[in-house]
């Protein structure tokens, strides 16, 4: 990666800008290779990988090991756990540090940007019965401060980023808003903790979501794109002119991934979708 910005993108052939990527479970193919040539015939300049619990994508490494050598672009890793660094349970919390620190020495061997994680996914909400969670926010404060603190130190030692998705009030009751997630690393205090925000979360929490990722932008390393319907972009009402725009005016250079469901089938749809983010992103 850049040393001038870690977040842009390279391979042997080139220095790509705000690269698109498609989740990988969207594309077929055999391995990361053919979904990789599949993925560029839509439009995509490479995948972003989903990073399983029981160091499921540490069990990959000689697969993805190759499909790197091979020029597979594939720079982030979207974690699919079933519990997260801000778990209640400790030992879960702990299990969830332990993954995330396997995600991103693999990240970093594939010269990746990063791995992702929400706060917590499903857990609690404030917006629900029985409205207050089982611990005060200054605790929940202190261990995420620990748990992102820990991993920021060895995202910093492999060369890589640990990045938290801010998720929205119905998924998550800690770091909804990107203003929150900016807080966050404040306090952490370590360059390689960084924020990935999501189109679709911020179509819930940000009054102006232009704004917020302009105000935040030293902060973003990664952004993952979904309409406000959760699906492909271009199948609800995101202003994604605008805020595509406004990272290109800040001068974010970093990835962009397609974190949806798809309202139709995945050939027809997403090569759509390039085009549309690009145009403003150019």
């Amino acid at each position: 990666m850049s040393a001038a910005d870690p977040t842009r993108v390279q391979t042997e052939e080139q220095n790509i800008v705000n690269p698109i990527l498609v989740q990988e479970q969207h594309v077929p193919g055999r391995d990361v290779e053919e979904k990789f040539e599949v993925a560029r015939s839509w439009g995509f300049d490479g995948l972003e990988l989903r990073g399983q619990g029981d160091f499921a994508l540490e069990k990959r490494l000689p697969e993805l090991r190759r499909a790197h050598a091979n020029g597979v672009v594939m720079p982030t890793v979207c974690v699919e756990m079933l519990h997260f660094v801000g778990a209640f349970d400790r030992d879960l919390a702990e299990d969830a540090v332990r993954q995330m620190t396997s995600q991103l020495t693999v990240m970093a061997e594939l010269d990746g940007v990063g791995a992702m994680t929400p706060a917590s996914y499903g857990m609690f909400s404030r917006r629900l019965p029985p409205f207050e969670p089982p611990r005060s926010p200054e605790d929940d404060q202190a261990q995420l401060v620990d748990a992102f603190g820990r991993l920021a130190e060895h995202a910093a030692s492999v060369g890589t980023h640990i990045l938290l998705e801010p998720l929205n009030r119905y998924e998550d009751h800690m770091v909804n808003s990107i203003a929150q997630g900016v807080a966050l690393c404040s306090e952490v205090g370590n360059p390689a903790f960084r924020l990935a925000p999501d189109t679709y979360h911020m179509n819930i929490e940000e009054a102006d979501p232009a704004r917020s990722l302009a105000d935040a932008i030293e902060f973003i390393a990664h952004v993952q794109a979904s309409d406000s319907n959760r699906l492909e972009p271009g199948a609800g009402h995101v202003d994604f002119a605008l805020e595509m725009s406004t990272l290109r005016a800040a001068g974010y250079t970093g990835p962009v991934a397609i974190e949806s469901r798809l309202s139709g089938a995945a050939d027809v749809l997403l090569p759509t979708v390039p085009p549309l983010l690009r145009r403003y992103l150019a």
